[in-house]
């Protein structure tokens, strides 16, 4: 059951000296470790008591052997799709997966062969392009339109002119990954219409869907229409809402049945399995008990944002923040700055000691942009907007 309290996201525990990716990797990515890590998606904030305490009662039992995934688990997931994002999606629809971008290398080569097109909407998490090259698949860049306001729509009529008949798979970020977009009901429907039209599969990344600022709602790709459903698989789990991603644990829901066993033919022959013994339990955990987390978190992260918007307000002609709607990543637009995007990083990592990331791994159309996860402590948070300021002003006074 879910208890009735406020949630402390002032400090969190701290990360250095252990394995934490963003940190290990500092020297690596930025060439020194003294930086402010702020570029992988997971977050600086605690992962839930809930979420902990079911793990350790899982330990209760000596044996850590093979499991499946219990009902109980998927059945949790479930309910709370219906409940959060009036989706309903049956049991035989859900299948494990340990990472949405192992789910969509499943799709590519369920839906496509090789030299067929498949459809992605830069700027975007970069996996989804470099996935369609390694498989050796045709990009179709359909870039989003960037608006006077900052905003991002689809480019519904470039998308039209460059599909063909080898135009197989469209990979749709939803929210999207890294412009904070979540897309209105109208948006997806003109997506969906040219889907339809072309037979072509929807992959849909919804890992950032519970992650969604009032008055947004996330619209599930597949709930559009009964046609949605059979042509969408859908990416969904608990490792960004909570902070699990160390947990490995995601799904994907395939209702339709034909679209089903073409995935699974593909998934079985990978060999997924049944994942981590002790995600099953975290996983339900999260589901059943953290409704009332999750609405103190979006408040926290939101707080942040606005921190950080402030600032970027005071320094208009150097950096502006584009609008967020949901996901808790910052996309940063430092055009303004002058910067090609190699001396930006540098900006950022050795004048503002943050880590990052550029806005140009994103695509070409990131060039000139940063993407910042704002998803820490408040604590950290006043670091991160103290050490930015002092490097803009410093920046400025250059002028």
């Amino acid at each position: 059951m879910e208890k009735n309290m406020n949630y402390d996201f002032s400090t969190s525990a701290s990360r250095e000296n252990t394995n934490a990716e963003k940190y290990a990797l500092r020297e690596k990515l930025f060439g020194t470790n003294d930086v402010m890590p702020l570029w992988v998606a997971d977050m600086d904030i605690d992962t839930p008591d809930f979420v902990l305490s079911a793990v350790k009662k899982r330990l209760e039992h000596p044996i850590i052997g093979y499991e499946e995934v219990p009902s109980s688990a998927f059945l949790a997931q479930i309910e709370w799709m219906k409940r959060e994002h009036n989706i309903e999606f049956a049991l035989e629809d859900m299948l494990y997966s340990h990472s949405v971008v192992a789910s969509m290398n499943v799709a590519i080569e369920a839906f496509t062969q090789k030299g067929d097109k498949i459809i992605v909407q830069t700027p975007v998490y970069p996996p989804f392009f470099h996935s369609v090259i390694e498989h050796e698949r045709e990009l179709l860049k359909n870039p989003l339109k960037l608006k006077d306001d900052g905003t991002y729509t689809f480019d519904i009529e470039d998308l039209k002119s460059k599909i063909d008949e080898k135009t197989k798979l469209l990979l749709l970020c939803s929210p999207h990954n890294p412009v904070g977009r979540v897309w209105r009901k109208e948006e997806l429907e003109q997506i969906l219409e040219v889907c339809l039209k072309h037979d072509i599969v929807v992959f849909s990344d919804e890992i950032h869907s519970d992650l969604v600022y009032a008055p947004n709602i996330h619209i599930p790709f597949a709930s559009l229409s009964k046609a949605a459903r059979d042509i969408t698989v859908t990416a969904i789990g608990v490792g960004k809402t909570f902070n699990m991603a160390g947990f490995a644990m995601s799904s994907v829901a395939v209702p339709n049945y034909e679209l089903r066993e073409r995935f699974l033919k593909i998934y079985n022959r990978v060999h997924f399995a049944q994942g981590n013994v002790l995600s099953h339990a975290a996983f339900e955990a999260a589901y059943k008990e953290g409704k009332i987390w999750l609405e103190e978190l979006k408040s926290h992260l939101f707080k942040n944002f606005l921190l950080l918007r402030e600032l970027c307000d005071k320094y208009p002609h150097l950096i502006k923040i584009t609008p967020i709607e949901g996901t808790y990543l910052a996309w940063l637009d430092c055009r303004g700055m002058g910067f090609r995007d190699k001396e930006l990083r540098d900006f950022f990592v050795y004048k503002a000691g943050l880590g990052i990331s550029a806005g140009i791994g994103f695509g070409r159309e990131g060039s000139g942009f940063m993407r910042l996860n704002f998803a820490v402590s408040s604590a950290k948070m006043l670091q991160v907007v103290k050490k930015l300021e002092k490097a803009l002003q410093d920046y400025g006074s250059k002028d």
